[in-house]
């Protein structure tokens, strides 16, 4: 059945928050933060009582980064039915434990509570929409929100529907997400783990690899990144970083001074066929990202975010390889 929009994404007053856990706990918070009413509903023992221990716990780190108008720790509400909670919500945000058995219970059940042209979001890490709307009686209307650990300060939320999702209930939810103060991204296709979880997992499972072959301990392996490539992805992310190591060919002379590595065993993940036509996807895809702006220009925002970044480290950590006064010179 098409999605049929019930409301505004704009005008959403009230958020129901299904699942109350890390994740489920994390979003009520941020739409509290956002301004939102929140009624969350988990039929685990003792839920409420965590659920509020974590939005208080919470609150001072939200008040630093900014409340938006109206935002209040007393518009969280609790309800102990499912339906009473989803039908009082503009928007749904699924939260209940990863086990695609359970998902589909949970959409089905919501899919009878929900007004007509509510949307619903799952925030699954990995299952497709397209599985877990399989016994919703309306599942135009169900998209994948998958957000990051804390959702209350990481910004990305991954966003795409199944194949039974109205192409306009994907593009509802990435209107909402953004004005609720996220950074949607929206999937061109529906990918199990979707795009983030995907490189995160392939970084994880080589790091077990060389935990497990004795090639670097798991300390090594967080200094790595904490004081290597993650300071750089912050700002640029992996491919405008290779775009710059380039040169001012960019990342056209990268891949032709360092293709022939991608067969050197420097991971145990194979790459796929290095063909032109992948090649000058990813030179047009940097090219797009770069926004017009020079390597030079991208160097020199890059190096003002570092100097920032590393001023920053050392303020929580007291480290990150600066003398603490230059060597005495006659």
């Amino acid at each position: 059945m098409a999605f049929e929009e019930r409301r505004d994404p704009e005008s959403v007053r009230t958020v129901a928050v299904v699942g109350t856990g890390l994740i489920g706990g994390g979003w009520a918070a941020h739409f509290l933060r956002m301004g939102y009413d929140v009624i969350a509903y988990d039929p685990g023992p003792g839920a409420q009582d965590r659920l509020n221990a974590l939005v208080d716990r919470a609150w001072p780190t939200l008040k630093r980064l900014g409340l938006a108008d109206g935002a209040r720790r007393d518009r969280l509400g609790f309800s102990d039915s499912l339906t009473e909670a989803v039908s009082a919500g503009d928007f749904v945000q699924e939260c209940v434990p990863e086990r695609l058995d359970v998902k589909i219970g949970v959409l089905a059940d919501i899919d009878v509570a929900a007004p007509d042209g509510v949307v619903v979001a799952s925030s699954t890490s990995g299952y497709t929409m397209t599985d877990m709307q399989s016994a919703c009686r309306t599942p135009g209307r169900f998209v994948v929100g998958h957000p990051f650990n804390p959702p209350y300060l990481i910004p990305l939320v991954e966003v795409v529907g199944g194949r039974a999702t109205d192409p306009a209930a994907v593009t509802w939810a990435d209107r909402f997400y953004r004005h609720a103060g996220k950074t949607p991204l929206v999937l061109d296709r529906e990918l199990p783990g979707f795009i983030a979880n995907r490189l995160q997992e392939a970084q994880w499972r080589e790091a077990l690899h060389m935990v497990a072959a004795g090639e670097a301990t798991v300390g090594q392996i967080d200094t790595a990144i904490t004081h290597g490539p993650g300071l750089r992805w912050a700002l640029l992310g992996p491919a405008l970083t290779s775009h710059l190591a380039g040169g001012h060919g960019g990342m056209a002379h990268m891949l032709d001074q360092f293709g022939p590595s991608l067969h050197d065993p420097l991971t145990r993940l194979d790459p796929p066929e290095f063909t032109d036509e992948l090649r000058e996807r990813i030179v047009a895809g940097c090219e797009a990202a770069a926004g017009g702006r020079s390597v030079a220009e991208l160097e020199e925002e890059r190096d003002a975010f570092l100097v920032d970044l590393l001023l920053l480290l050392e303020r929580h950590t007291g480290r990150w390889g600066r003398r603490s006064a230059p060597p005495h010179r006659d």
